[in-house]
């Protein structure tokens, strides 16, 4: 019996394949359609502390292999999903959700995690550091010691299941670095990873989308190498206690696998179910399970981490 059970945060999923946090998530009805396909459970739009328009449109295209955006981070506000979660606690209590959320500043930030922390939700919470927060510093996982003081100071007001969402990092003392910095926390996931930041898609004489001159973040096909490169140079790095989301290039069964073989416990869906719509749950659930049949897998942890290396030439 071929199984894609998991969990996560000490929380236990029937499938490991949810959304993405951008996709299928702006409102009750699109978490609704995600939360009644074949996913394992979803997880909301990242939530700043009151409702956000985000930038003009266009700001975001599907393109040949993949997809450029710039959302803005335009959401319904914190209480909207935080509402939603707490009715569903009521309705589904057999179930568990993921909040995703980022505050405009590092005290806002702080704000909403701690409405979250004296609120009823007993779910899992993602903080976004992969978005702009502070002008003229960089996204807030590539600034290491703002990314150390935003989680000092939250794991000093906030004790319920917590991970973080990240951007793609691309040096390996960058890795390390990042890693010596979560291993301090009590962290209960990485999520890897983001878009690609600041690329640029043309066609014809212009560029497709309109805000920051066309300049967004690339995600799809384009990604994955990077994103599997991150999970598993994190799942190499961090304590044990610390699982993966694997999020980027999910397009088949394969990739999944690829995502669970690189050491992911749950892998996410964005730019695919963005083309596809919820269907592609369950088609890469098919394709996955097929893979481990034929492999003679019958749970994601007997392949779960064991990427092979080549061996060294003499």
């Amino acid at each position: 019996m071929v199984s894609t059970k998991t969990t996560l945060a000490g929380f236990t999923f029937d499938n490991c394949l949810m959304n993405a946090a951008g996709v299928y998530c702006m409102t009750k009805e699109e978490l609704e359609a995600v939360k009644n396909s074949a996913a394992g459970t979803f997880i909301t739009k990242t939530a700043t502390l009151n409702y956000r328009a985000g930038n003009p449109e266009p700001r975001y295209v599907n393109v040949p292999l993949g997809s450029i955006n710039s959302m803005g981070l335009p959401n319904q506000g914190l209480q909207y999903y935080l509402d939603y979660l707490l009715d569903l606690q009521t309705s589904e209590p057999e179930r568990t959700f993921v909040l995703s959320l980022v505050g405009l500043s590092p005290e806002e930030t702080l704000t909403i995690l701690e409405i979250v922390e004296k609120s009823d939700f007993r779910g899992i919470t993602e903080l976004n550091l992969s978005c702009p927060n502070v002008p003229g510093k960089p996204q807030i996982a590539y600034d290491f010691e703002t990314t150390e003081d935003i989680l000092t100071k939250a794991f000093a007001i906030f004790t319920k299941p917590l991970g973080i969402k990240l951007p793609p990092y691309f040096d390996i003392v960058h890795f390390d670095q990042a890693a010596a910095v979560f291993n301090k926390f009590p962290l209960k996931f990485v999520n890897c990873v983001n878009s690609i930041g600041n690329g640029l898609y043309i066609e014809d004489e212009s560029v497709v989308i309109k805000p920051k001159n066309g300049f967004g973040g690339i995600g799809g096909e384009y990604i994955k190498p990077t994103a599997l490169a991150n999970v598993h140079a994190f799942y190499q790095r961090l304590n044990p206690e610390i699982q993966i989301v694997g999020t980027g290039g999910v397009l088949t069964g394969r990739d999944a696998f690829e995502h669970i073989l690189c050491g992911a416990s749950m892998v996410q869906l964005g730019t695919t179910l963005q083309k596809e719509g919820v269907a592609a749950f369950e088609r890469i659930t098919t394709e996955l399970k097929a893979i481990m049949k034929e492999k003679g897998y019958e749970s994601l942890d007997d392949f779960r981490g064991k990427l092979q290396y080549l061996s060294d030439q003499a």
